[in-house]
């Protein structure tokens, strides 16, 4: 991480729209946005957004998440195969990524 990525996830931190989650398997430090990211970085929170309402559409169609498209706010529950390590496991490292992100908001 350079010292202007530094720089902004300090400043995310301190104004509240960052907060640890904990710590990956390689131990990078984890973070999660807080709903402060709004009204702090919009177009982060746009991207955000974006990137993961793409991400949960493609472990949909996979069969790993069921949404109910036609909900307002579809809430996202896991199925038997997001728990299936063969499964993952097939998965590209950008979309095994997502759906432990996901069981890993989900489970607490």
């Amino acid at each position: 991480m350079d010292d202007k990525e530094s720089s902004l996830l300090q400043y995310l931190v301190l104004s509240g729209a960052l907060e640890a989650a904990g710590i990956s398997d390689s131990g990078e430090p984890l973070y999660n946005f807080t709903p402060k990211l709004k009204e702090i970085m919009p177009e982060l929170y746009d991207i955000h957004q974006n990137n993961m309402n793409h991400q949960v559409m493609r472990l949909w169609e996979m069969g790993f998440v069921n949404l109910d498209l036609f909900e307002e706010s579809p809430l996202v529950t896991l199925t038997e195969k997001a728990f299936d390590s063969d499964a993952i496991s097939s998965l590209s490292e950008d979309d095994r990524f997502s759906i432990n992100e996901i069981k890993r908001v989900i489970l607490g």
